[in-house]
């Protein structure tokens, strides 16, 4: 050890290490490193004849610095490599350090006097397992065998004895309501859910961001150790490249999940994977055997009936009539706009494709009702008087 310097290191959420350091002031990390940057790039004119000024004294030794998980990436690699020697060299009374890299971790055990503080995310109860059951209904239409595969499957985590994640796949066609349970699920616990799209990757960049690149780059884990919430959503998983299946073995068996930055427990959390698979057997032959048996549960979404399709125009309709200011409601009939819009359940039953059409339908009813009150540029005003 060296030095007094005392090291906190907090893992968790942004909002929760702010609300940690609330009360206390303290100076930035990176704002110490750009003024010792300036002061070092600052030269002396020395004219002969004239009077040197002394150099300013030198800064009080600072109180409490602080580093967020975002500030690391604006440092230098060498830098992160001798972080123990930056603090030396700054020698602030104590140091709170948010999600720092496993190495910077590291290191400043070694160096200093350390403390580890991790946020405790919120978890599934069998309060919670009765709040799903009673609200399912009034968030999902139809999917009556989910609401019992999904009991099942989150009862785990309401023990003691679950120290590790439950992995779920939510397999079915499109817009039957697999991302819409997940953020139901995460409603219930709080926090913003964490939700990655695995579509949206389909480039080299994304096995730095699974496997961990430089420092600076965005990572699968460091999102890991700044979410809020309990729940992970890991939207359209059957997008991903099969190259990228083996970084997921580890964090599906035991909760841990590690990069060349960084290091993530889990504990006793909930990792959903939605795909469009339409059987069981189609998501084996697509992931092989080694990931397929690390999901604890597979959950079936089923296409939704002529009667159920209707059920969420309904929906969709008294919701969209509810947001409404007055004047607007004045110029709809809810029942006419049901009665319209009910022969897409023989077409689609994709609720957020319904969802887009219900927005369009009450949009061109309402700017046709607001244009017929005003006339056109073309049209001739009628005379006063005219009968």
């Amino acid at each position: 050890m060296s030095g007094d310097t005392t090291v906190s290191i907090y893992y968790g959420p942004l909002s929760w290490f702010k609300e940690q350091l609330r009360k206390k002031r303290c100076a930035g990390l990176l704002d110490i490193v750009y003024e010792r940057d300036e002061a070092n790039r600052r030269y002396t004119h020395v004219v002969e004849g004239r009077e040197v000024s002394t150099p300013d004294e030198p800064a009080p030794r600072p109180k409490r610095v602080v580093a967020e998980s975002s500030d690391y990436a604006s440092l230098n690699e060498h830098v992160i490599t001798n972080f123990a020697g930056l603090v030396r060299s700054i020698s602030p009374e104590h140091l709170h350090l948010h999600n720092p890299p496993s190495h910077v971790h590291e290191q400043l055990e070694r160096a200093f006097a350390t403390d580890v503080k991790r946020y405790e995310y919120p978890v599934v109860t069998r309060d919670t397992l009765v709040r799903f059951r009673d609200g399912f209904a009034g968030h999902l239409v139809g999917q009556a065998a989910v609401k019992e595969s999904l009991l099942a499957a989150l009862y785990p985590l309401t023990t003691r004895r679950r120290t590790k994640p439950v992995v779920l796949m939510f397999y079915g066609p499109s817009g039957v309501g697999k991302t819409e349970t997940a953020h139901f699920v995460n409603g219930l616990l709080g926090g913003t859910l964490m939700r990655k799209q695995f579509s949206m990757f389909h480039n080299d960049k994304f096995a730095s961001y699974l496997f961990g690149g430089t420092h600076s780059e965005a990572s699968f884990a460091r999102d890991l150790l700044d979410r809020e919430s309990g729940v992970i959503l890991i939207d359209e998983f059957d997008k991903a490249n099969s190259v990228f299946h083996s970084a997921f073995y580890q964090l599906f068996d035991g909760g841990v999940f590690e990069d060349k930055n960084y290091r993530v427990q889990l504990g006793p959390s909930l990792i959903i994977c939605t795909s469009n698979y339409g059987t069981e057997d189609e998501i084996r032959r697509a992931l092989g055997d080694a990931l397929y048996s690390r999901f604890d549960s597979l959950v079936r979404f089923k296409p939704l009936s002529k009667d159920e399709i209707r059920q969420v125009i309904d929906r969709l309709v008294d919701d969209r009539f509810r947001k409404l200011v007055s004047d607007e409601q004045e110029r709809l009939e809810p029942s006419e706009l049901k009665t319209m819009l009910y022969p897409l359940a023989d077409k689609s039953g994709n609720v957020r494709k319904l969802g887009k059409v219900v927005d369009e339908v009450i949009s061109l009813k309402l700017v046709r009702a607001v244009l017929s009150d005003v006339p056109q540029a073309n049209e001739e005003p009628e005379p006063e008087g005219a009968a």
